[in-house]
């Protein structure tokens, strides 16, 4: 009941014979001209009913009468009002009416149709108890519906005080509101709660509306007093807010366990003492589809647990923690909600013998030990799949559950289900992504004499995704190696796809014996042409959007090391004493971009022992940090070059412990080494005839100082192969070098640009045989450009294989 409801009180004969200020403002009659009146100013009175007295003859006959009904102000316009009729009693079975008018406007706005119609029923239909009493708060009279609110009999209750009828603090809590308004003249609402006798299971919310009753002076009369359980309305108001902040709660996260979680603790303790949240064993791991409604092959699908929450800390009530696998006993209402997809309420759990209880002593023992009395089960299902089960279990709260229990139980799954579905299939997609990533990247770095690497790659968090990181070492000719890290721009198995063909192409590039800017210029063509594949197919729906690389050649003969960048972050570099600088390279556009600017290479001299990271900037930025506090952290972590690589990566990758990384982390983290001098064998020749024998002899005579005369014969022959063609095709003066490291690297320069090109000779050619037989001798060869000519290179193994 609004506490701005205009109320008046009438004698039998249909005389007003009290008024309040509510009334005034309402119907603008003061109690002056409102006391003394007929009633007929608040009644709605009519052919068969012309007179108030008429009027109330009925309402004694149906006990009262409710409804909507104009009223006149006292200016004359009309109101649409709800009103309200309502039989007193007083001693010696005397009788006066409680005339209650509401304007439908003083409601909140709500102009839908069901808006209305709830406010009328609120109005019309709620049972209200009715207390009238003197100027020293004795009642004198009550209407028969305040009994079932406080089971205060009437007789009990007349000529009484309220704490004097029921002792108590809220007794008396509401006879000082009383007393201020019969004090001040104004009109209270005071909300309490009590456990109704008609209802003693269940404790109710009761709000009362306290008037100043007004004599025809003025002068106060005494108070009455309206209640009204509003227990259902508050715990609506409860749930629609439940609900409004599950769809917040339960859409904030892509991680299934996270979402039961939230969902159980949703639920406890407006709905439930005690709930649960089963998955079907392959959602936490986004593995294999959801299982199906009903059993597969006779077999029931597996559960675990991933939810739980209890009025009690530490939640006593579950056998199982979560992430445990949780048993579903085949006869059992959790089966049936299996097989049916079905939601089970059982308002009284049946614990007698002979049930399914009987078939698990575990929760048997759960339902003694806790008093669970009622339960619910409700499956959470989404596209036809079942994605597991919520139990919801009373055990404190007396009051067993009831249908509108279950549909609000139902609501609030179905909202979990859409989360939990969503959250699935990117953990299903995550898992997909994070597994062709990881098969995608190096297994097993090979450094060769050139450097020793390590690396690192740690995914980010589920929430962000999987990115497109890749790293990689590789061996090159002349005892060099490349090292090479780059990020694709995007999230996701598409990323990690892209990441994988980009891969491909720097290790096809790579054997072409590229120099860093020229190579990154290449695969930045790359990029462009997969994009414009990608947008030429109409089945494809992701593009390549763009990716940054480092790339970089070192060579362990002259301790030189050559890179060139696109958008990426640059090394840092850490010398033998420690010290760490980031160089100032080109920084370069990322790939992909088409701007067809230049890559630019940069080449420095490393001290042996140096260390150079190569990395992502999922290392060096997160949400909390910018890219130079990162730099700053790195550097730090890297100042003891001593440390073996292993623990290098460790510590520069837990740089913030326990917070799980909003982007990739990659990082390759190579310790460069040097080729001893004695290993290197170099001679410059004259461009005639005699530089084939001096090129023979002299690697002969090498072979024998490094003990590997069993490579004499190939080895010289491929010298002599390589030589002659030197001079076949240059001018300038031919070099000749060998290289002793993992393999033996056969070496010789000339001034030509053009590379040799294997072809098949023909029985009657002379010439054409060269390249073949060094194909058929070495274990590769190739070449590649320099400044100022060209290298072509073959390689032995040291032990060749007796075959």
């Amino acid at each position: 009941m609004p506490s701005e409801s205009a109320v008046a009180m009438c004698d039998r004969t249909g005389t007003v014979v009290a008024w309040t200020e509510a009334a005034e403002r309402l119907l603008g009659y003061s109690a002056c001209e409102a006391v003394g009146r007929s009633a007929a100013l608040l009644l709605p009175c009519s052919e068969k009913a012309p007179t108030a007295s008429s009027f109330l003859e009925q309402c004694a006959a149906h006990d009262g009468w409710s409804g909507t009904t104009t009223v006149h102000h006292r200016d004359g316009h009309l109101l649409n009002v709800v009103l309200r009729v309502s039989m007193l009693r007083g001693r010696d079975r005397t009788i006066q009416w409680l005339v209650s008018v509401t304007d439908v406007g003083t409601f909140a706005p709500d102009s839908s149709e069901a808006g209305s119609r709830m406010r009328e029923s609120q109005l019309t239909r709620a049972p209200i108890g009715i207390v009238v009493r003197d100027a020293r708060l004795r009642c004198v009279w009550v209407n028969d519906t305040m009994e079932s609110h406080d089971g205060i009999c009437a007789e009990r209750r007349l000529g009484r005080r309220f704490p004097e009828a029921l002792p108590g603090f809220k007794a008396e809590a509401l006879e000082t509101a009383m007393r201020q308004v019969l004090e001040s003249g104004t009109t209270r609402l005071h909300e309490y709660r009590m456990w109704l006798a008609s209802s003693p299971r269940r404790e109710h919310s009761m709000a009362a509306s306290c008037f100043c009753l007004q004599g025809a002076h003025g002068e106060a009369l005494g108070v009455c007093t309206i209640s009204i359980d509003v227990t259902e309305s508050r715990q609506a108001r409860e749930r629609l807010a439940v609900l409004t902040e599950a769809s917040t709660r339960l859409g904030a996260s892509l991680d299934v366990m996270q979402i039961s979680q939230e969902l159980a603790e949703l639920a406890v303790p407006l709905l439930a003492d005690y709930v649960v949240v089963d998955l079907e064993q392959s959602i936490p791991f986004g593995e294999g589809p959801p299982a199906r409604s009903g059993p597969v092959d006779g077999r029931l699908p597996a559960f675990r647990r991933a939810g739980l929450a209890s009025i009690h800390h530490g939640v006593p009530e579950s056998p199982w923690v979560r992430g445990e696998p949780v048993p579903v006993p085949p006869g059992s209402p959790f089966a049936d909600v299996v097989r049916t997809g079905q939601s089970h309420l059982e308002p009284i759990l049946n614990t007698a013998p002979g049930t399914w209880i009987d078939e698990d002593p575990v929760r048997a023992q759960m339902i003694q030990d806790h008093g669970m009395h009622s339960l619910m089960i409700v499956p959470i299902r989404a596209r036809r799949a079942l994605l597991g089960m919520a139990l919801f279990i009373r055990a404190k709260d007396p009051v067993p559950f009831q249908e509108v229990d279950l549909h609000l139980a139902e609501e609030l799954v179905g909202r979990a289900a859409l989360s939990l579905d969503n959250a699935r299939q990117f953990t299903r997609e995550h898992t997909a992504a994070l597994a062709l990533q990881r098969n995608l990247l190096p297994h097993r770095l090979r450094g060769g004499t050139a450097v020793e690497a390590a690396s690192r790659y740690l995914p980010a968090d589920i929430d962000s995704g999987v990115g497109g990181d890749w790293f990689d070492v590789i061996p090159l000719s002349g005892a060099r190696v490349a090292l090479v890290v780059g990020d694709v721009v995007g999230h996701g198995i598409n990323a990690a796809a892209t990441m994988g063909r980009l891969r491909t192409a720097v290790q096809t590039l790579a054997d072409m014996e590229l120099p860093p800017d020229e190579l990154l210029a290449h695969l930045d063509d790359t990029v462009q042409r997969l994009a414009e594949e990608d947008a030429d197919d109409p089945d494809q729906t992701f593009t390549v959007e763009g990716a940054t690389c480092l790339y970089a050649v070192y060579d362990p003969v002259t301790r030189t090391c050559s890179m060139a960048r696109a958008g990426h972050p640059p090394p840092a570099i850490v010398d033998p004493q420690g010290r760490v600088v980031f160089p100032d390279l080109p920084s370069g556009t990322p790939l992909g971009i088409g701007l067809g600017i230049p890559y630019e290479a940069v080449e420095m001299e490393l001290p042996e022992g140096s260390l150079l990271a190569l990395y992502t900037d999922g290392l060096i930025e997160s949400r909390d940090h910018d890219i130079e506090m990162g730099m700053h952290r790195l550097a730090t972590a890297l100042t003891q070059p001593s440390h073996s690589l292993e623990e290098l990566c460790t510590r520069a990758t837990e740089t913030c412990p326990g917070q799980a990384p909003s982007d990739d982390i990659t990082l390759l983290l190579v310790r460069t080494r040097s080729l001893d001098p004695d290993r290197v064998a170099s001679w410059t020749l004259p461009s005639d005839q005699t530089a084939v024998r001096s090129a023979r002899h002299m690697a002969a005579h090498q072979l024998t100082e490094w003990g590997l005369e069993n490579l004499e014969d190939p080895t010289t022959l491929i010298v002599s192969e390589l030589v002659t063609n030197a001079l076949r095709h240059s001018t300038g003066p031919i070099g000749v070098r060998l290289i002793q490291h993992q393999v033996l690297t056969c070496e010789v320069f000339d001034t030509n640009v053009s590379a040799p090109r294997m072809r098949h000779a023909q029985a009657t050619d002379e010439n054409g045989r060269g390249l073949f037989l060094i194909a058929q001798l070495s274990r590769r060869w190739g070449t590649r450009s320099v400044s100022d000519g060209k290298v072509v290179w073959a390689e032995a193994d040291l032990a060749p294989s007796h075959a």
